[in-house]
């Protein structure tokens, strides 16, 4: 299966890290340090290579990365200061790439989400806050309905609020 993009039975499509992006990182980070893999003790952290859970005894590694700054290279796009990196696990050997699973990755009833939706300059156009309650694909689905219909609206990232962290990226279908 392709690093690039997760199949799923939701309105969007969820992208992890691209595969080019993942080698690089598991030399360098976008911080320019050197990748320091370890053996997760517990598991649970939330891996953006193949957009599952890390299983304990898995060897991965916590990279910073800039998404906006990646896909501005791609793009030539010029986001200016609204450029950031920050701390995402991945495993430290390529995987395997994400499998269907038919929700949107990391998605359980009671978290917080905050989704930035990005115009073709890289600029914010907006965010919004959303708590996802049983149904996670619903509420995921309507927020990207909404940051979508503003014609805008290039690029949409999902971020977790209680660590800030970047999940996923969603693109204008």
């Amino acid at each position: 299966m392709s690093t690039e993009t997760v199949p799923l039975t939701t309105t969007y499509t969820a992208r992890p890290i691209p595969a080019g992006a993942l080698a690089e990182l598991r030399t360098t980070d976008d911080a320019g340090r050197a990748c320091a893999p370890y053996t997760a003790p517990e598991g649970g952290e939330p891996l953006r290579c193949c957009l599952r859970r890390a299983e304990r005894g898995e060897r991965i590694a916590l990279v910073s990365y800039a998404p906006l700054r990646r896909w501005a290279a791609e793009t030539g796009a010029e986001p200016g200061a609204y450029d950031e990196q920050g701390p995402v696990f991945v495993h430290a050997a390529p995987c395997g790439g994400p499998q269907p699973s038919g929700t949107y990755p990391f998605a359980h009833a009671g978290a917080l989400r905050a989704l930035r939706r990005y115009d073709p300059a890289g600029h914010i156009t907006g965010g919004r806050l959303l708590h996802l309650a049983d149904d996670t694909t619903k509420p995921l689905d309507e927020a990207l309905t909404e940051a979508f219909e503003n014609p805008e609206t290039t690029l949409v990232h999902v971020r977790a609020v209680e660590h800030g962290c970047f999940l996923f990226e969603i693109r204008r279908p």
